[in-house]
């Protein structure tokens, strides 16, 4: 009977503790405080998830839009939707961060004035420290709004104090850092106040340039007549017809040399697809300048190179401001 009582006597015990604990200070502050910031973390910490699954969602369908569509390339708008979704996400997210840590400062009851003299202190140091970061949102900011470049473009970096630019597709752009996949599968993470010059080499449309050397002794009358019926025969080709905008043209002699003479075609492709177009093109080349006997005076075949579209270039392949080069 006694161990009953005692028994008892300590349960009543500890359940009026823990009634006084919850109708005390601490716990009146849990219930009412502490509950309200738990649940606007969580609440902040869903609604970033459901940010990036949107943004996720929104790139896969503009994804799965080029995959099932017909087009060999990606537009233009394609291009910039997708890094406007990604700043939008990122965006929402710190906007949704400051949100919340100000709610929770009004929970607090930390009051606003006693934080400003603090809040400049910091806010200089920070400026100070930072001022890197700010300048690669300012850079990312008029990457995406002037549309230098976007989503799967061909692109090449000249960063600051680097000796050689990053080449690579674009795999994703925000305010802060641009990340490029190079032709090895590696990936360079660029942060856009870096960047000093950006060459995109598909934008709205491309070049192939096919350097053609052939001995001083050819007939080049008729060089020239085979290398426009290769033009002619292009846009009939199964591997071509796609990539081509136009039928090349034969730009005539670029350079004479001591053995050879050297010949240029030129030829308009989808953005991106020139150095593919340009190999079947110097195949082509090299197969009926062959029926027809043509080799260089050391064996060669004809040399191809790549040159980016320029905003500017006239129809005969020189750019209307600089030379493009």
């Amino acid at each position: 009977m006694t161990d009953t009582s005692a028994v008892s006597v300590l349960a009543f015990d500890w359940a009026q503790k823990w009634h006084n604990f919850w109708h005390g200070t601490v716990g009146e502050w849990i219930l009412v405080k502490g509950l309200q910031i738990v649940l606007l973390v969580l609440g902040a910490v869903l609604t970033a998830r459901f940010i990036g699954w949107g943004s996720r969602k929104v790139t896969r369908r503009l994804e799965q839009g080029f995959q099932a569509g017909d087009a060999l390339v990606r537009s233009e708008a394609s291009k910039h939707r997708q890094a406007v979704a990604s700043v939008i996400s990122w965006v929402a997210i710190v906007m949704l961060s400051v949100i919340v840590a100000v709610q929770i400062t009004n929970i607090l009851d930390i009051p606003v004035g006693s934080l400003v003299a603090p809040a400049a202190v910091l806010g200089a140091a920070i400026g100070f420290g930072a001022q890197k970061v700010v300048q690669d949102l300012l850079a990312g900011f008029f990457i995406i709004t002037e549309r230098q470049y976007g989503f799967g473009d061909l692109v090449e970096l000249n960063m600051l104090g680097a000796t050689e630019g990053s080449v690579g597709t674009v795999e994703e752009v925000t305010l802060r850092v641009t990340k490029l996949r190079t032709s090895d599968g590696e990936v360079y993470t660029v942060p856009n106040g870096n960047i000093v010059r950006s060459l995109n080499m598909s934008k709205d449309w491309a070049r192939a340039v096919v350097d053609i050397p052939v001995p001083v002794t050819a007939d080049i009358n008729r060089v020239n007549e085979v290398l426009h019926e290769v033009g002619r025969a292009s846009m009939e080709d199964r591997f071509l017809k796609d990539l081509l905008l136009d039928e090349p043209s034969l730009m005539g002699v670029e350079s004479i040399g001591l053995d050879n003479v050297n010949l240029r075609m030129v030829a308009r492709t989808l953005p991106g697809k020139q150095y593919e177009a340009g190999r079947r093109l110097r195949a082509l080349v090299v197969r009926a300048l062959g029926r027809e006997g043509v080799v260089t005076a050391t064996g060669a075949g004809p040399v191809v190179d790549t040159l980016p579209a320029t905003a500017g270039a006239k129809p005969d392949g020189k750019p209307g401001s600089d030379s493009g080069r």
